[in-house]
């Protein structure tokens, strides 16, 4: 029996033709179409937001953790090392699970490890809650840190591979706004238990337990990608495919992928520098460098909470039209623009406004969602949590690298600082630019799709 595989529109020996009055014809029905388009889930949406929670969670234990320990400082005894070890085991624990859940998830599945890291949630957030020492304080800073970062880039590929590519971008812009919805409620939250001492960071943590209960359960409902099925069952037929074919951590720097993977990386490793400091560093800024009270400093923030809602939503619309990357080009220079209105005109109340409106349009089209989108895009079924998984883990280590030295960089001076925070954008953007300006509209999912066999006796 001869076999003939036909996939991106070439011919390679392998299964078996019917020979009939000197022609090759295909038998009827036997015609192995990849899942990806043929058995794709029929719930895009109840995936994106079960599996986008995930962005909610991340948010979520970064913003409450901060806010817990302080909390705990007093009610348990925490000194401020301590604090600091914790919150730096929670950074680099998340680091650490982008890369290697990103890995685990494209060799052993989806749900399995989606599955794992919710369970893992539940288990570090009830000991936190209980919790009153520091080593099981730590230990379970680290657990969390690891889950919550290994969920991240498995959820995102859930997300894409149930999707179309006429609602792929959309959807994962979703998880985006589940990641600020967490954000704003945990916000919230914290600013109602902080004079509640230990019961507050228990509340904090006991939110995070039963939003990560809920997900596990709705998570048990969605199947495995199929997508991810049919790469794998093509791999073990030995089966020539795209998305068979490549799914060694290597094919990241090959030819194929090597553009696209370290555009990036350099693109989200170095606009991370700049929101980090944002989130992190904001209020003491203000504070230390523009002479604003503290409470003011707080509050500067939530006029920007319904505008980067609509942000959000906005670029859900464009994700997935043709217009995309002019409205990335138009972000990238505003988010550029809004740093050099710090290291210009100093930092004051007027300039954290000037700059907060003129930073939204950076953040909402050159940043995190773009970024999302282009690596769902960019990289086979097998290798698309990996990427993503190690894009976000050296954007974090970065990102926790500069927050160890940015207040002795301020007190240096604030205006160079900022002057640092553009270069450091303009850098990011212009690879990210570079890159994507011919290949916006490139798409590996169709590219996967053309790959088709045909078995015939």
């Amino acid at each position: 029996m001869t076999t003939i595989k036909v996939y991106s529109g070439g011919v390679a020996s392998g299964d078996s033709f019917q020979l009939s009055g000197g022609s090759l014809s295909k038998p009827s029905k036997e015609k192995l179409v990849p899942q990806s388009t043929s058995d794709r889930q029929t719930r895009p949406w109840w995936t994106a937001i079960v599996s986008g929670m995930a962005s909610y969670i991340d948010a979520a234990a970064i913003v409450s953790f901060g806010t817990a320990m302080v909390l705990y400082q007093s009610a348990i005894g925490l000194t401020p090392g301590e604090i600091g070890l914790a919150s730096g085991g929670l950074t680099f624990g998340i680091a650490f699970g982008a890369i290697f859940g990103g890995r685990l998830g494209d060799r052993f599945g989806r749900r399995p490890i989606f599955t794992i890291t919710m369970v893992l949630i539940i288990g570090s957030t009830i000991a936190l809650a209980l919790a009153g020492s520091f080593p099981v304080i730590i230990s379970s800073a680290v657990v969390l840190g690891i889950a919550t970062g290994a969920d991240l880039p498995v959820s995102l590929s859930t997300i894409s591979e149930a999707a179309s590519d006429e609602n792929r971008g959309k959807l994962i812009g979703f998880s985006h706004l589940l990641w600020a919805s967490g954000i704003i409620v945990c916000s919230f939250l914290s600013a109602g238990v902080a004079s509640m001492g230990r019961l507050g960071a228990q509340i904090l943590f006991v939110h995070i337990t039963v939003v990560a209960a809920l997900v596990l359960v709705g998570r048990l409902t969605i199947p495995e990608s199929a997508t991810w099925l049919t790469a794998r069952n093509e791999r073990r037929r030995g089966v020539a495919t795209v998305r068979a074919d490549r799914a060694s951590i290597k094919d990241l720097l090959s030819v194929s992928y090597r553009t696209p993977f370290l555009g990036l990386l350099g693109f989200y490793a170095l606009t991370n520098l700049a929101a980090n400091t944002g989130g992190q560093f904001g209020s003491y800024l203000l504070v230390n460098a523009g002479g604003v009270d503290l409470q003011t400093a707080t509050l500067i923030g939530l006029p920007f909470i319904p505008l980067g809602i609509v942000g959000a939503l906005w670029f859900m619309k464009i994700a997935d039209s043709s217009k995309r990357f002019t409205y990335f080009t138009v972000g990238a220079i505003c988010w550029v623009v809004s740093q050099l209105v710090y290291a210009v005109f100093g930092i004051s109340l007027a300039t954290a406004i000037v700059a907060g409106l003129v930073g939204l349009v950076g953040t909402t089209f050159a940043f995190e969602g773009i970024m999302k989108v282009w690596t769902q895009e960019q990289f086979p079924t097998l290798l698309r949590t990996t990427a993503q998984g190690t894009i976000i883990a050296i954007a974090r280590l970065f990102a926790a690298a500069l927050a160890t030295v940015t207040p002795l960089l301020v007190a240096l001076s604030p205006n160079l600082f900022y002057l640092f925070l553009a270069i450091v954008i303009a850098v990011g953007c212009g690879l990210a630019w570079k890159v994507f300006r011919t290949r916006d509209g490139h798409n590996e999912f169709n590219s996967e799709t053309q790959d088709e066999t045909v078995s015939v006796l």
